[in-house]
């Protein structure tokens, strides 16, 4: 009776271990959870005064499809002030998270059968959204010695006539690794000679640390505008994951067929949400730095301590707030009796015996790796990675 596409799928590992940590707190078992992928602060009050207006006065209705014309502009003038771009409102579409902006691109521009070449380690929904759309993932495997990071010859490596698009998220979820503009500007390269839609997942594009700077795909390479498609929100930067506003930036034809797409699913986004949105883009922007620089003093807490345990080794991620440990030198070895050989089991029994909550590589295409999130207080850090330590040793 199910569907040959949905078998093909898997339920997210992220939202399932975040599931089991709210049933073991609701038992009264204390869990420090490095697997939530989410700002532990507070949406700015000046953004949920917005969404408080918005439904004192009324503005609970129906939008348009792709979002009002006033987060459109909201969303154009962000992207011309901080990348450098310029959009018009029929190249914008709003949706119900950046999340459901990718679901609605990949049904958009896919065929039975097309390849989307994915770099590994990759967020979890990126294959599942290609195989929901009848596509191929194509994983190009990195790991640490490569700094997580592909190349334009790797990119040829794998191009066939069916290749459609390359998945490009800088920052990263899970390994936080940043490309540098010379590196954007190659790949972006390689991509146009080869007509392969870019799909720039910017998501975590305020979090970037060491003074460096984010620059988008197509500032650094403008050749490539007409074959990118944007995918950003509001989700990390202003802590609204709640929320559920994401949109996307690309080519008319492109926008245009998500937003057919939407309008036979879930129609517009959360109309009290947009001008919440609208107001975190337009408003002031101070409370991203104040983020921004908490993350970083975590990053740089947790990123010493992870390296200072025998046989970790934890590259320092330049963005995002997640940390991507090797700790393949553990499994095959054994605790409480139990053989260790996987990181799903590493991750199973760090939670049952030290009630650490972690996320294991091989959601995200790299076994022998876990994610570690470091979006909570420095206090959980520093219990849970004193407990981290005592399970290694």
């Amino acid at each position: 009776m199910i569907s040959k596409r949905v078998q093909l799928i898997k339920p997210s590992l992220t939202l399932a271990i975040n599931s089991r940590v709210k049933m073991l707190k609701q038992r009264g078992i204390d869990v420090i959870n490095f697997g939530v992928g989410e700002p532990d602060f507070d949406t700015p009050k000046n953004i949920k005064k917005a969404a408080i207006c918005a439904i004192e006065n009324g503005f609970t209705k129906y939008c348009p499809v792709a979002g009002t014309l006033e987060i459109k502009n909201a969303i154009i003038n962000k992207l011309r002030r901080d990348n450098n771009l310029t959009f018009n409102p029929e190249e914008i579409i709003v949706s119900c998270g950046a999340k459901h902006a990718l679901y609605n691109l990949f049904q958009s521009i896919i065929n039975p059968d097309d390849e989307v070449i994915i770099p590994s380690p990759y967020w979890v929904s990126y294959p599942d959204m290609v195989f929901l759309a009848c596509g191929k993932p194509v994983i190009l495997e990195t790991t640490d010695k490569t700094n997580f990071k592909i190349t334009p010859e790797d990119i040829e490596k794998v191009i066939t006539p069916k290749t459609k698009a390359i998945v490009i998220n800088s920052p990263s979820n899970p390994t936080g690794v940043t490309y540098f503009p010379q590196e954007l500007k190659n790949i972006a390269t390689i991509c146009v000679k080869n007509n392969l839609i870019i799909i720039s997942d910017d998501i975590y594009e305020k979090l970037s640390y060491d003074n460096l700077k984010f620059v988008s795909i197509t500032d650094v390479y403008p050749e490539a505008k007409k074959y990118t498609v944007i995918i950003n929100g509001v989700s990390k930067a202003y802590a609204m994951t709640g929320w559920r506003i994401g949109y996307a930036a690309g080519p008319k034809n492109i926008i245009e067929a998500m937003s057919k797409i939407q309008s036979q699913s879930t129609s517009n986004a959360s109309s009290i949400s947009i001008k919440a949105a609208t107001e975190a883009l337009n408003g002031p922007q101070e409370y991203i730095e104040f983020m921004r620089k908490e993350f970083e003093k975590r990053r740089n807490y947790i990123v010493e301590r992870l390296n200072k345990i025998k046989n970790v080794t934890c590259r320092k991620p330049e963005g995002a707030f997640y940390v991507f440990p090797n700790i393949s030198t553990f499994l095959g070895r054994s605790i409480h009796g139990k053989i260790i050989n996987t990181d799903i089991e590493f991750t199973e029994h760090l939670l049952d015996i030290a009630k650490i909550a972690i996320i294991p590589g091989t959601a995200f295409g790299a076994k022998g790796y876990i994610r570690l999130s470091y979006a909570t207080s420095i206090e959980n850090i520093k219990t849970g990675i004193d407990k981290f330590e005592n399970f290694i040793k």
